[in-house]
Order: structure tokens, then C-alpha cells, then sequence
């Protein structure tokens, strides 16, 4: 297994990241795999040297962060887990988004379900045009400081939102991305007109999702 570092973090991961999108019995057009399944999965992957693991809260509603947290139990010190916020968890309308309120909601519900006292990686999902960008990193910042996450990052923000968010945490000394995630394929390279040469000029990393475009590029 190759590793690479996480942007410029220092913390290296392997270039492998096992998604668990597919954990849980509540996403029946996604995937259905249940706690037996996993364990199997996540163990051949930390035999093979994957030590990066993704998942969301709204993943199977919750039942993905469970999961893989108690499939990794033996290992969690081991590996660098990544998990995101930003989807609806509840039939609330402070439920969803990317205020302070549900962003601190989440994450205290995230390490429940993981199972552990702090995330590695936690992503905002995408954009929150209600929410604005300087209350969402300043409840991640204080999430950082309070030792329950140790590194921040989006997923499937454009890129001129990606570039506001860092000035914004250079501006107000925020805590700043540090990657971001993102549809990449063969299928798929609208990111290299502008999204990469961004991260190439900030030095952040890139996280790939659906690199065989939903099973497209399999068959």
C-alpha cells in the first residue's frame, strides 16, 4: 500500500480510503451490508494496508457511523477516520444544515454512534446557502480546539466557494479546510478546470468519490 499525506497536515494516509456508504440496511438502492459484513470488509482492508476510512451521518440515517465504529473498535487508534455533517438527521428544522446549532448537535452524535472521543477528519458535506461561511468554521474551529476533531474539510463545494472559505479562515484565524472531496472519474473530470489547480496552489489534499462512476466504469 501507497501513502500520501493528507494535504499539508503531515498525517499520511493510504491512497486507498475504504467509503462506508454502503453500511447500514436503510439505503436498499445504495447498499445493505450489515455488522457481519462490514467487520469482514474493514479487517481485509487493514490487512492490506488501507488505514483511511470515510463515512456520513446521514448514511443509512446514522447506521454507517455505527457500524464501521464497531468494526474498527480494535483498531481505532490505528487508522484515520473521516466522517461528514450537513444532511438531514431529523424531522426538526434545526435538524439539517451547517449552523452552529446542528453542526455542534451532529458531531456529539457522530462520536456516539463511531464509538470513539474525537474524529479525525470531519467534512462539511457540501454548501449551506442559509448558513454562513464564517459560522460554520467558527463551530468547527471550536470543535477543534475542543479536542473532538482534529482536522476539518469539505466535500462537493465549487470551487470559488472552496477559495472563499479559506480567505475567510485566514481573515478571522479559523480553523481552514485541509481537503476536500469530490466527484473524480474517467466519466467525470469536470474538477481539473478549476478545483485542482486551486488545491495544487493551496496545498490541500483531494479526497475521490465514486472513482468507477457508481459502477459505470465496471460494468
Amino acid at each position: 500500500m501507497n501513502y500520501r499525506a493528507l494535504g499539508n497536515t503531515g498525517v499520511f494516509v493510504s491512497e486507498l480510503c475504504l467509503g462506508a456508504m454502503t453500511f447500514g440496511t436503510q439505503w436498499e438502492m445504495i447498499g445493505t451490508l450489515d455488522q457481519n459484513e462490514a467487520n469482514v470488509m474493514v479487517s481485509r482492508s487493514i490487512d492490506a494496508g488501507i488505514n483511511f476510512f470515510d463515512t456520513a451521518d446521514v448514511y443509512s440515517t446514522g447506521e454507517s457511523e455505527t457500524i464501521l465504529g464497531r468494526a474498527l473498535a480494535n483498531n481505532r487508534h490505528n487508522v484515520v477516520l473521516a466522517t461528514k455533517v450537513r444532511g438531514r438527521m431529523g424531522p426538526g428544522p434545526n435538524d439539517v444544515g451547517l449552523s452552529r446549532l446542528h453542526i455542534t448537535n451532529a458531531c456529539e452524535a457522530s462520536l456516539k454512534r463511531l464509538g470513539t472521543d474525537y474524529i479525525d477528519l470531519y467534512q462539511i458535506h457540501r454548501a449551506d446557502s442559509q448558513a454562513g461561511i464564517e459560522e460554520t468554521l467558527s463551530a468547527l474551529t471550536d470543535l477543534v480546539r475542543a479536542g473532538k476533531i482534529r482536522y476539518i474539510g469539505c466535500s462537493n463545494l465549487e470551487a470559488w466557494e472552496l477559495m472563499k472559505a479559506l480567505s475567510v479562515s485566514e481573515r478571522k484565524g479559523l480553523e481552514a479546510f485541509k481537503c476536500t472531496q469530490s466527484y473524480y472519474a474517467l466519466s467525470g473530470r469536470d474538477i481539473e478546470r478549476d478545483t485542482i489547480p486551486l488545491i495544487q496552489d493551496q496545498g490541500l489534499g483531494l479526497l475521490v468519490w465514486s472513482p468507477l462512476s457508481g459502477g459505470f466504469l465496471s460494468g
